[in-house]
């Protein structure tokens, strides 16, 4: 179970936008994340890698968490609204669900709840 003080280092990380920082940071090697129930991507040096080639296609990022954070033992669920500025000036906002499992002071599970038209 994450404590306080981990999940507000980890929140503050990724608003900074650091986001494969707080991936390299907060995730056990092992780590795995799916999204919206698709097939789930394997290992933390995958994650990051992911991070990276999604941040490289856009001119910057705004991260925000919305509070309360929902924590229950090894399970945290975390509402985020990402901006993303494209390279053509235009912005796309989404908003998702985080929900996590962690092992101590690591993320070990994620799975990112999202309604897919807000890429358009």
């Amino acid at each position: 179970m994450p404590t306080p003080e981990t999940l507000e280092k980890f929140i503050a990380r990724v608003e900074s936008n650091a986001h494969a920082e707080a991936l390299e940071e907060f995730y056990t090697p092992g780590s795995t994340m799916q999204e919206n129930q698709g097939q789930p991507r394997a290992g933390r040096d995958a994650h990051v890698a992911n991070e990276r080639k999604v941040l490289s296609r856009v001119k910057s990022v705004t991260s925000q968490c919305v509070r309360p954070v929902l924590v229950n033992g090894d399970h945290v669920a975390i509402r985020w609204i990402f901006c993303f500025e494209r390279m053509d000036g235009t912005v796309m906002r989404m908003e998702e669900i985080a929900w996590q499992r962690w092992e101590g002071e690591k993320v070990a599970e994620e799975t990112f709840f999202y309604d897919p038209a807000q890429r358009a």
